[in-house]
C-alpha cells in the first residue's frame, strides 16, 4: 500500500496567453475547477497507476471538500482518513496556465494547515500497512514529521517532495528519516546557501550531501530527471509531449517512482517510470483530471503511441 500524508485543495484555473507581470492585468481565457493538492493529486496518481492507497489530511465541511472526498473515492483512493474541520474552509489554489503550459500557483491552505500529529497518529494502522509513504509540504510540519516517524517504525519507504520549497531549513530530524527527497529545480535550490550553477547531476549531489538524504531526485521538466544515490548520479531523459498543462507534472512523477518503488523495481527503473507519468499528465488540462493510467504509462514505456524519449541535449526545464 501506498499512503499519501498530506493536502486537498480545489484548483481554481484560468487560462492565459502568457503570465502577467507584477501589477499587470491580462484578459484570460476559459475557467474550471479541478479537484488537487499536492497530497490528493499523488494519492489519485498512485491508485491510477494501480497501487491500493490511501490518504491522510483534513479539508472544510463545505461543498468543496465534499466534491474532493468523492474525486478522491471515485479513482478507488481510500478516504477515511480525510477529516472534516468545521472552522475552516477547504484549502483552494489560484492557478494561472499559460499557453505554453507553464503555471504560477497561490494556494490558500485552509483545512490543510490544522492538520496535527494526533490526526496522523489516528491513522497509524493506515501507515503500519505501508510500503511506500508520501510527503509534501502543504500540511503543518509537526504532521509531517509524526507521518515520517510512524513509517520509519514499520520499515516503510520514506519520500519527501518538498512543495512547496521550505522557507528555512527542513529540520534535521525529519530529513534523517527520508529515503527519497524530490523537489524540482526552484526547489532543489532552497536547501543551498548559495544558488548553484552546476549542471543537474552535480546539483543533486549538492543536494544529498546538504540534506544527508541518501537518494536526491530532482525533476527537470522537459529535461527528464536526475538521481544523487550512494550508488552515483544518473540522468533519466523525458520523453517528447506537446505540453498543455504542467500543473499536476511533478505530481504524476512522485506518484510514478513511488508505485514502481513499491512493485520491487530498482530506483534507476522507478525514475523512468516518474518521467513517464509526468510526460503523460503534461499533455492534459488539470491537476486530477490529466493522470495518467497504468495502461498509458505502461505503453509509453514500451515505446508504443506518439511519445518518444528526448534526447539529453534538448530542451532545459518546466516548471513542475
Amino acid at each position: 500500500m501506498i499512503v499519501v500524508v498530506g493536502s486537498l485543495n480545489m484548483d481554481l484555473v484560468v487560462r492565459s496567453p502568457r503570465l502577467p507581470k507584477p501589477g499587470e492585468t491580462l484578459r484570460g481565457g476559459p475557467f474550471a475547477t479541478y479537484p488537487g493538492g499536492k497530497g490528493a493529486n499523488q494519492a489519485v496518481a498512485a491508485a491510477r497507476l494501480g497501487a491500493k492507497t490511501a490518504i491522510i489530511g483534513r479539508v472544510g465541511a463545505d461543498g468543496f471538500g465534499q466534491m474532493l472526498r468523492i474525486a478522491a473515492e471515485v479513482d478507488g483512493v481510500n478516504v477515511e482518513q480525510v477529516l472534516d474541520t468545521p472552522t475552516m474552509a477547504t484549502g483552494v489554489s489560484l492557478i494561472t496556465v499559460e499557453d505554453g503550459g507553464q503555471n504560477t500557483i497561490v494556494i490558500a491552505s485552509g483545512a490543510n494547515a490544522t492538520l496535527t500529529p494526533e490526526d496522523v497518529e489516528v491513522a497509524g494502522s493506515l501507515i503500519a500497512s505501508a510500503r511506500v509513504v508520501l510527503l509534501q509540504l502543504e500540511v503543518p510540519l509537526p504532521a509531517v514529521i509524526r507521518a515520517a516517524e510512524l513509517a520509519r517504525e514499520v520499515g516503510a519507504t520514506v519520500i519527501l517532495n518538498p512543495a512547496p520549497a521550505p522557507a528555512g531549513r527542513l529540520p534535521a530530524k525529519l530529513l534523517s528519516m527520508i529515503d527519497y527527497l524530490v523537489p524540482n529545480e526552484s526547489e532543489a535550490g532552497a536547501f543551498l546557501d548559495e544558488p548553484s550553477s552546476a549542471p543537474p547531476k552535480g546539483l543533486a549531489r549538492a543536494l544529498a550531501a546538504v540534506t544527508g538524504v541518501p537518494n536526491a531526485i530532482i525533476t527537470l521538466g522537459e529535461a527528464g530527471a536526475v538521481m544523487a544515490s550512494p550508488s552515483g548520479a544518473i540522468h533519466q531523459p523525458a520523453f517528447r509531449v506537446q505540453a498543455v498543462d504542467s500543473t499536476a507534472a511533478g505530481d504524476a512523477f512522485v506518484a510514478g517512482f513511488a508505485v514502481a518503488l513499491s512493485e520491487g523495481l530498482a530506483p534507476t527503473k522507478a525514475l523512468r517510470w516518474g518521467c513517464a507519468a509526468g510526460a503523460l499528465a503534461a499533455t492534459r488540462l488539470g491537476a486530477q483530471a490529466s493522470l495518467p493510467r497504468r495502461d498509458e504509462v505502461l505503453a509509453l514505456l514500451r515505446g508504443e503511441g506518439p511519445l518518444k524519449p528526448v534526447a539529453k541535449s534538448q530542451a532545459r526545464s518546466r516548471r513542475e
